[in-house]
């Protein structure tokens, strides 16, 4: 069999990818809660799915200290978040 019919036409996708849920910075600027968790992220229907991954991204600015827990944290948004005075910390 030629080489032309034998390889992928359309891409690959791998097994093991993740897919994150992504919320912002300046979402949990806007929410009233001090604890944000996925299961109060669920509840103001942030997200779809409480049993998928979490991850918190940077865009954004965030004045008041919050505890946000989630499955990961880029970098920038755990800078924010720490340099409010408040903490990150990672589920699993």
């Amino acid at each position: 069999m030629p080489l032309q019919r034998r390889i992928p036409k359309y891409g690959f996708t791998p097994l093991n990818r993740v897919e994150y849920q992504v919320v912002n910075v300046r979402t949990l600027e806007e929410m009233e809660a001090t604890e944000i968790t996925p299961e109060v992220l669920k509840s103001k229907g942030l997200i779809g799915s409480v049993k998928k991954p979490v991850k918190i991204l940077g865009e954004g600015e965030l004045t008041r200290a919050v505890t946000v827990t989630a499955h990961a944290f880029s970098g920038t948004a755990r800078k924010k978040i720490e340099d409010a005075g408040g903490s990150a910390s990672d589920l699993d």
